[in-house]
């Protein structure tokens, strides 16, 4: 086991931060996200502005942070799933789990946008890992789908794809996975199912039959 070479004072900062985002959470579950305010965080934790600000130079800079944290634990959960042999539709559940356990997590990254925000590059590429895993699950279907005039377009619209060798019929695949099953979760953690009497559970698995019929 390899030793901890951190100093006390970077254990320290390492402590605050995660105590700085922990708040942030609890307050987005309160007031969303683009209310979120650091001054507010520094009273809760008995600083002042100035001294948070030594953590998290801005407002968008905590985000960010959020931002990849929740990126990096889905993508993490997709590929553990895959590691163990999962197919499209038991990663399809383990998206689905993830976003249940925790979805202000979820909504941060797939709900509303924060106005006036920007996220850097590499949250994107963080995303692109767990397309990754799809794109893979995808193409270790049986059968083969009727091109499309969108398969067409997808042909010359694949950087998204990072270079997957996948033909286009799965890059179609994959997205419609991805879109649909995001639909579904999307609207569920929203809260747009309430009051329908049905369960969200039950449409989420008929997409997903829909889905992946042959």
């Amino acid at each position: 086991m390899a030793a901890n070479t951190a100093t006390p004072r970077e254990r320290y900062r390492t402590q605050v931060r995660a105590e700085i985002k922990q708040h942030a959470w609890e307050q987005i579950a309160t007031t969303g996200a683009s209310a979120l305010s650091l001054n507010a965080i520094a009273k809760q934790m008995g600083m002042s502005g100035p001294a948070l600000y030594r953590y998290y130079a801005s407002r968008d800079e905590l985000i960010t942070e959020l931002i990849r944290d929740a990126y990096r634990s889905l993508a993490d959960t997709i590929q553990a799933a895959a590691a163990t042999g999962a197919d499209l539709r038991a990663l399809a559940y383990a998206l689905r789990a993830w976003a249940l356990e925790d979805p202000q997590r979820y909504l941060l990254i797939y709900g509303t946008p924060v106005p006036g925000y920007h996220a850097p590059d590499d949250i994107t590429l963080i995303s692109g890992e767990t397309m990754a895993v799809l794109l893979d699950a995808s193409a270790a279907l049986p059968g083969e789908r009727s091109a499309t005039p969108f398969d067409a377009h997808l042909e010359e619209h694949r950087h998204w794809a990072a270079g997957n060798p996948a033909p286009a019929a799965v890059l179609h695949r994959a997205l419609s996975f991805w879109t649909r099953v995001h639909g579904v979760l999307s609207l569920e953690l929203a809260g747009h199912f309430a009051g329908m009497g049905f369960d969200p559970a039950q449409l989420f698995a008929a997409e997903l039959d829909d889905l992946l019929k042959e």
